[in-house]
């Protein structure tokens, strides 16, 4: 969909960056959600982070809250005034301090909704910088979505552009249940067109990104991109699937292409072992698929500080070449 903008009476295609996508869906998100604030860790004349809510402090002061770098603290405060009728946006600068969190989060706000019989709610968003490939290291790269994929309550997605991340963020403050976003920080910078109005993207539905008939490849977050340079370095028919929520997974979807191409690669920046790639795989065969299926993750190891080292523990497209031109002469 292009995004089109109305200048002096005149259609204007608009391109942003992932940032700038998010930041327009948090401004207008305050402006048009009375119940919703922001609040995390130099969210406010910093601005974030990475700069995703800068410049909202100065129109919205009493609802761009900073915070202290208590990432526990943060998550208790917004699940209590979630209860109370808001509807929180919390920034975790990078996800790895989730694990801060994990007691609030997990044995609190994800556990509300079935511990009051369904009479209470937790509205809240957090937003986490994740992964590699910034050169960020191993406590500021980490892929965690795994993790609290394995959690009754929580909504987990993972946008892998920036029209998904606005619409996503729209949609996330929307739902009742805790959601949690993580954001690939090495896509900040990537551009595309995004529309300027408020719109929101289906949680819970995948998307065919790229329609083909030879091989499914089921990408997550920076790995689509990884499948798209790939299929335009190949005459072989590659169907690309970004599954955008990772629970709950649309399956449907998943296994539709599945047995449309006969053969697919998963891909995640997350270490392949005891990631969600196994569990779209497992997804898959109960639902009947017999076809070829591989697997290519991170690598089981802290992420490194060099660039060079960073680089190669997550799936490259030279690796994903070669894993297709072999899955292709199998029979």
């Amino acid at each position: 969909m292009l995004a089109v903008q109305l200048i002096f009476g005149r259609r204007y295609t608009v391109t942003k960056t992932y940032l700038q996508a998010v930041n327009e869906g948090l401004r207008q998100i305050l402006t048009t959600i009375p119940e919703s604030y922001i609040l995390g860790e130099d969210v406010g004349t910093y601005g974030g982070g990475f700069g995703a809510t800068k410049g909202l402090v100065a129109d919205f002061p009493d609802r761009v809250l900073d915070t202290p770098i208590s990432e526990a603290a943060i998550t208790g405060v917004a699940t209590g005034s979630a209860l109370l009728g808001k509807r929180p946006i919390l920034e975790i600068q990078f996800s790895d301090f989730l694990t801060v969190a994990i007691d609030q989060l997990v044995n609190e706000a994800a556990k509300i909704h079935f511990l009051s019989n369904g009479e209470q709610s937790v509205p809240m968003v957090i937003r986490a910088a994740s992964g590699s490939g910034t050169g960020a290291s191993s406590q500021h790269s980490q892929s965690f979505e795994n993790w609290f994929a394995h959690v009754p309550g929580l909504i987990v997605v993972m946008p892998s552009n920036a029209y998904d991340a606005k619409g996503l963020l729209v949609a996330a403050v929307k739902n009742n249940n805790p959601v949690l976003i993580f954001e690939p920080k090495s896509l900040y910078k990537t551009a595309m067109p995004v529309p300027s109005e408020l719109y929101e993207v289906p949680i819970g539905q995948a998307k065919v990104v790229q329609s083909g008939c030879d091989i499914t490849i089921i990408a997550l977050g920076r790995m689509v991109e990884v499948a798209k340079t790939v299929a335009s370095q190949t005459d072989i028919s590659i169907e690309i699937v970004d599954p955008i929520t990772i629970s709950p997974l649309d399956s449907e979807t998943l296994v539709a292409s599945a047995k449309k191409t006969g053969k697919v690669l998963i891909l995640t920046e997350a270490a392949k072992r005891s990631g969600i790639s196994g569990e779209i795989l497992a997804q898959l065969v109960e639902a009947g698929f017999s076809g070829a299926i591989k697997r290519l993750g991170g690598h089981f190891m802290p992420v490194s500080a060099a660039k060079s080292v960073e680089l190669a523990q997550v799936p490259t497209a030279k690796e994903v070449l070669a894993t297709i031109g072999t899955m292709m002469e199998e029979v």
